[in-house]
């Protein structure tokens, strides 16, 4: 149903390396680090990013929500030559975020899970990311007959329990990330004259799957997996 997902390496850089106008850079953000507070960038969010962190009463999740925000501003900054502080990331009407005020044709996607984050970033076409740790679920038979082709339903529904858990997931993430990429959400309908993207699955870490979705989306030899240096946390100032 699904081909293999394939195991990503991750390479370890400081700043992002130069991105052609078909290429995909993928990039792996490890946020579970519990009470640990990013050391730099809390300066560079906007005040609502700020005003959202300061909301959260769990220090694990206020902590992961802001080495993702603060992150992303740093790998988006390096392929924009802006400081961090200066991005304006802005949400569309459909929700789906992108940075403001940029010539490049810059697009990015995000997933958050328990302990990564993964950012997609590519040029010109929309893209989507979604992650997910593999585990069980109650409700799975009944969540893949509501939300996946019969087809799929009835795959997974037949699986035995190891393959059905792995199953679900890939279809979860295929849908995630095909939804994401045109931010039409998961109960609206592709538009009839809308080409769908290319979905390709991966394996980021033990214990997880995620998808990336985008048309034109190149093979995965032409992806660059992407790690940020924890000894360069963050740009100075």
């Amino acid at each position: 149903m699904y081909p293999t997902p394939t195991v990503v390496t991750w390479q370890t850089v400081s700043e992002p390396p130069a991105l052609a106008a078909d290429g995909l850079h993928l990039w792996y953000l490890a946020t579970d680090r519990g009470d640990a507070a990013p050391r730099r960038g809390l300066d560079w969010l906007s005040p609502e990013q700020r005003q959202r962190a300061d909301a959260m009463r769990n220090p694990e999740v206020r902590n992961r929500y802001l080495h993702t925000q603060i992150g992303l501003r740093r790998i988006l900054s390096g392929y924009l030559g802006h400081h961090p502080r200066d991005l304006v990331i802005a949400r569309a009407n459909n929700g789906k975020p992108f940075v403001a005020d940029q010539p490049g044709g810059l697009e990015f996607n995000l997933s958050t899970t328990e302990g990564l984050t993964l950012i997609g970033v590519g040029r010109h076409e929309p893209l989507g990311v979604d992650c997910e740790r593999l585990r069980t679920r109650t409700t799975l038979d009944a969540i893949a007959r509501r939300l996946f082709e019969p087809s799929i339903a009835a795959a997974i529904e037949a699986a035995g329990p190891d393959e059905r858990i792995q199953l679900f997931h890939l279809a979860w993430t295929a849908l995630e990330a095909d939804v994401k990429a045109d931010g039409r959400g998961l109960f609206r309908s592709r538009p009839a004259t809308a080409p769908a993207p290319t979905i390709r699955h991966l394996i980021p870490a033990a214990g997880y799957v995620a998808a990336v979705a985008r048309i034109g989306l190149p093979p995965r030899r032409a992806w660059l997996t992407l790690m940020l240096r924890d000894d360069a946390e963050g740009t100075e100032g």
